[in-house]
């Protein structure tokens, strides 16, 4: 990954340590895209999860897309690591 790259997603995790459903929702884009992330759909779940926990629209409806895309196990593992995440933010 390009140090450009590296320093967009650092700033973007960054942001959304703080909780903003904008940030949240940037980070599913970039996993579920694989821009400046190797593609990840349960990662990508994860951030649209707790976007849409926060408010936040549009992750609501790319969260059901990604679900339909993934297996029941993936879907666990990503509402896990939702859970995991909220409990330490």
């Amino acid at each position: 990954m390009a140090r450009m790259d590296m320093a967009m997603l650092e700033k973007a995790e960054l942001a959304a340590q703080t909780g903003a459903p904008d940030a949240l929702f940037d980070l599913g884009l970039r996993y579920c895209t694989g821009r400046d992330v190797e593609l990840d759909l349960v990662i990508a779940h994860k951030w649209f999860n707790l976007a849409a926990l926060r408010g936040n629209k549009a992750a609501m409806d790319y969260r059901l897309e990604l679900a339909r895309e993934m297996s029941q196990v993936q879907v666990a593992e990503a509402q896990k690591a939702a859970r995991e995440w909220l409990a330490t933010h």
